[in-house]
């Protein structure tokens, strides 16, 4: 390129800023800017008086010591049905990656020696009562942390109360279901 090329296009990009700054110029003294005392939308934010509410606990599951009377036990063995992948269900069958199920409401937690739980489970103590069984099936996670159990959980109270009454089923002896006082003790502490 010669040296009067380069001039002339060096002369064009200078002269194309300078008018974008001689054009931001006259639009100032046109238009000049001008500073509100206020807002022309204003905009209300209520104040709040207390201070920042705690947030809630998590939402533990509803009751469903009512509904084991009424359950269908086929729709819980349908619903069981997911469960076979990691549990066995008949008397003396063999752990898979969850302990045998047979027999379990009522049951000792960490009952099967055979079977390696988490030390959550394994410390966890007490027994499958109807109520554990229902906390633990809405969100294991949530109610047992540190469960190996890779399950989200059964969120609807009917769907739980099937599974639990077609658990119960599972067993030479089935447990009593629950007295009216102990009905109505579940309902007045949820």
């Amino acid at each position: 390129m010669d040296e009067l090329k380069f001039n002339k296009l060096a002369a064009g990009v200078l002269c194309g800023v300078l008018l974008i700054m001689a054009g931001i110029k006259t639009a100032d003294v046109l238009l000049p800017h001008q500073h509100l005392d206020q807002n022309a939308y204003p905009i209300e934010v209520a104040e709040t008086t207390s201070a920042t509410a705690a947030p809630e606990a998590p939402k533990g599951a509803d009751p469903v010591l009512a509904l084991l009377a009424s359950a269908d036990i086929a729709a819980g063995e349908k619903l069981g049905k997911k469960c076979a992948a990691c549990h066995s269900f008949n008397d003396g069958g063999p752990a898979k990656v969850g302990p045998n199920l047979w027999n379990i409401v009522n049951a000792p937690a960490a009952r099967d020696g055979g079977f390696k739980y988490s030390t959550a489970m394994a410390e966890m103590g007490g027994e499958w009562s109807y109520g554990n069984l229902n906390q633990f099936l809405y969100k294991p996670k949530q109610w047992l942390k540190g469960t190996k159990m890779n399950y989200a959980g059964i969120k609807k109270a009917n769907d739980r109360a099937d599974v639990i009454a077609w658990l119960r089923s599972l067993s030479s002896a089935p447990v009593a279901l629950p007295s009216d006082e102990e009905i109505a003790a579940e309902a007045s502490n949820s």
